[in-house]
């Protein structure tokens, strides 16, 4: 007799990473430990090589934290010197940050890049790279220098496990590796699409909130491609929020080899059409990939959307939903289940939106979302309060997944989301003892 288990009680990894997937033709990649991590064993260093044609062509959006990391630095001068032709390869590793690093580090990301250009056979400055881990401590350079050759000449596959094995490579408080896969038809041609992105902590928007990468083989242009990215980016990992704290190092960066053929879609008139449904079909998946994050939030235990509706603008709507997400106090009161719904309205009025009229409280509502088909619990209704049904509300906030939907009633018709997760004890527990 098989044993059910209800899926609430199913760990995280056997719930999100997925048991097999579908691969973009030309590429392979791969993950060890190479002996940044202290423990001896946990996956530490990946690759990702483009074995397809003359070269693939790459897009990046980095973060706006002033403290830049070292390969953020490195990599931004890499995509601005190659206009993101030819980038066949990316190379990553966790444990250490290399930022806050100085002269060092800026040479120990460009030593990464130089070995892995060689090792894979790549002209120059034709590799991307990316750290994530603990800021202020200089690479263990030597182990990860000696360590590529070993992953790129014995390591690198397209198998699932390969695929699996990279994700978990750029781990670090993660609980499991981010991996999604989809294949989509364009141009009567099947594309494939493959993410990868690590973060639980640290996630808050603002140009990109985490280290991740997604490839495909649908042809594309590099300008198509870095405008399609910024846009997916401004709706999926700039639309998450985990603590309200950007790092040093966050980087989303695409890669297209146009392996599957077809036309080269670029962001012309004549190419309009081609250029909305890849961009469309990016952004979904960007999103899927970026929601994972959030489940994954240090010591969450609830994934939250604030649905932001009938804005003057996508950056009113944005703004508020924002201002909502990132609302300590709010989130420790979905973390205890109170429904004091007072912490919504706080954020809602505190909002960096663009008017007086962006915010009208005589026209605004606010709702609990069942994500189970039951009926809403409308908390507010053209600015007065509801009698709230405290047992209705607590059985909403029992539940993993809720939506919060607040109509702003403006007559604009604007929407946005954003995806967050409640604060528990375990983020301070998690936070209060990172290095040691």
């Amino acid at each position: 007799m098989t044993r059910f288990i209800p899926i609430r009680y199913l760990s995280k990894a056997e719930r999100f990473v997925p048991k097999s997937g579908v691969y973009p033709k030309g590429f392979v990649v791969g993950g060890i430990h190479a002996g940044v991590k202290k423990d001896g064993k946990s996956f530490d260093l990946a690759v990702l090589k483009n074995e397809h044609g003359k070269g693939a062509v790459a897009a990046g959006v980095f973060t706006k934290n002033k403290f830049k990391a070292a390969p953020v630095q490195v990599s931004s001068r890499i995509l601005k010197e190659t206009g993101g032709e030819g980038i066949n390869s990316l190379v990553i590793n966790s444990g250490n940050a290399n930022a806050v690093t100085g002269a060092q580090g800026l040479k120990d990301a460009q030593d990464m890049v130089k070995i892995t250009d060689a090792v894979l056979e790549n002209p120059a400055n034709s590799t991307l790279v990316m750290s994530t881990g603990v800021i202020g401590n200089t690479l263990p350079i030597d182990n990860i220098l000696a360590g590529i050759p070993k992953l790129a000449l014995s390591h690198l596959g397209n198998t699932h496990q390969h695929w699996v094995d990279c994700a978990t490579a750029i781990c670090t408080t993660d609980t499991f590796p981010k991996l999604v896969t989809k294949q989509f038809s364009l141009n009567n041609h099947t594309y494939t699409l493959a993410g990868l992105a690590k973060g639980a902590g640290m996630i808050c928007p603002n140009m990109a909130t985490l280290l991740g990468f997604f490839v495909t083989d649908a042809p594309v242009t590099a300008s198509a491609l870095q405008q399609i990215l910024r846009h997916s980016t401004e709706r999926s990992f700039n639309s998450i929020t985990v603590d309200g704290d950007m790092s040093t190092n966050d980087t989303i960066v695409a890669v297209a080899n146009g392996a599957a053929g077809g036309p080269v879609i670029d962001n012309t008139a004549e190419s309009a059409q081609s250029f909305a449904a890849l961009q469309a079909e990016i952004t979904g998946f960007a999103q899927q990939l970026a929601q994972l994050v959030v489940r994954d939030g240090e010591g969450a235990t609830k994934f939250i959307t604030i649905n932001v509706k009938d804005a003057l603008s996508y950056a009113d709507a944005k703004a508020i939903a924002s201002s909502v997400a990132n609302s300590s106090l709010f989130k420790t009161a979905m973390y205890g289940q109170d429904a004091n719904w007072g912490r919504i309205l706080c954020a809602i009025g505190y909002s960096d939106v663009a008017s007086e009229d962006s915010v009208i409280p005589a026209k605004t509502d606010v709702s609990f979302i069942a994500t189970d088909g039951s009926p809403a619990l409308k908390l507010l209704v053209g600015g007065e309060p509801e009698v709230v049904d405290e047992e209705r509300a607590l059985e909403l906030l029992k539940k993993e997944d809720l939506v919060i939907e607040i109509d702003l009633g403006t007559g604009g018709g604007q929407e946005a989301n954003i995806w967050t997760c409640d604060f528990s004890h375990e983020y301070v527990t998690i936070n209060g003892d990172y290095r040691s």
